[in-house]
C-alpha cells in the first residue's frame, strides 16, 4: 500500500477529551472552548493564531504529533486490510513537513487567488481582512503547486473538477507502487525466516556440542 497525500487551503480539529485537547486548554485557557459542548471555539482560535505567529506554532506542536499519531494507526488498519492506497487529506502539508516522507505522491487542490479569497469569506463569514490574515499564515498555493506531484484545479465549475478526480484516481488505481512495496515487505519476511531457520540450527548444533562434551566426561 502507498500513501497519497492531499492538500489544499484552511482547517483542524481536535475531539473532546484527547490529549490534544487538553493540551490545549492548559495553553490557551478555559475561555477558547464552548461551554456547553466542550468543544473548541474555532473563531476565538482563528482570532488567536492568525494574527500571532508563536501562538500559531504553539498550537501546531500540540496538535500534529496527535493528529500524525491517529493517522498512523488507521494508516496500519488500512493496510492490514488490503487497501492499494491511502490518502492522506493534511491542510499543513508542506507547511509541517512531518508526512511528507511516508508519502509516495502529494496532490494539491488548486485556485486563483480571488476565488480563494471569495470562498474562505463565503465559508467561514470572514471579513476580508480575516480571510487575508488566515490564507497569509499558511504557504502560498502557488508554492504548493511546484512542490506537489499532481494538481487538480478547482477554478472552474464543479465538473471539470470532478472530471480531474476521476482521472487521478485512476492514475493512482494503475500505479504499481503498492507492489514493489508488498514485494519488498515479502522479502523481507523470507529473510527474517531463513535467518530463524539459520539460528535454530546453531542453537541446535551447539546444543548436540554440549551434549556430546557431557556424554565423553562421563
Amino acid at each position: 500500500m502507498f500513501l497519497v497525500g492531499l492538500t489544499g487551503g484552511i482547517g483542524s480539529v481536535v475531539e473532546p477529551g484527547t490529549l490534544g485537547w487538553k493540551k490545549l486548554r492548559q495553553h490557551f485557557g478555559q475561555d477558547l472552548f464552548h461551554e456547553t459542548t466542550g468543544e473548541i471555539d474555532r473563531q476565538k482560535l482563528a482570532n488567536i493564531i492568525f494574527y500571532d505567529e508563536a501562538k500559531r506554532r504553539l498550537l501546531n506542536s500540540i496538535t500534529h504529533p496527535e493528529i500524525t499519531k491517529s493517522i498512523g494507526w488507521q494508516v496500519v488498519s488500512y493496510f492490514i486490510k488490503g487497501y492499494q492506497f491511502v490518502i492522506l487529506d493534511v491542510p499543513l502539508l508542506f507547511e509541517s513537513k512531518t508526512m511528507l516522507k511516508y508519502l509516495k505522491y502529494t496532490v494539491v487542490v488548486d485556485c486563483d487567488e480571488e476565488q480563494q479569497l471569495q470562498r474562505v469569506m463565503l465559508r467561514n463569514s470572514f471579513t476580508e481582512e480575516h480571510a487575508r490574515a488566515r490564507i497569509a499564515s499558511q504557504m502560498p498555493l502557488r508554492e504548493k503547486c511546484i512542490l506537489a506531484d499532481y494538481v487538480i484545479a478547482n477554478s472552474d465549475s464543479g465538473k471539470n473538477t470532478e472530471v480531474q478526480v476521476k482521472q487521478l484516481y485512476q492514475t493512482l488505481t494503475d500505479s504499481k507502487a503498492q507492489w514493489r512495496m508488498r514485494m519488498f515487505i515479502v522479502l523481507f519476511g523470507f529473510a527474517l525466516i531463513l535467518i530463524g531457520f539459520w539460528w535454530s540450527g546453531v542453537l541446535l548444533i551447539t546444543k548436540y556440542k554440549q551434549t556430546g562434551l557431557e556424554t565423553a566426561s562421563l
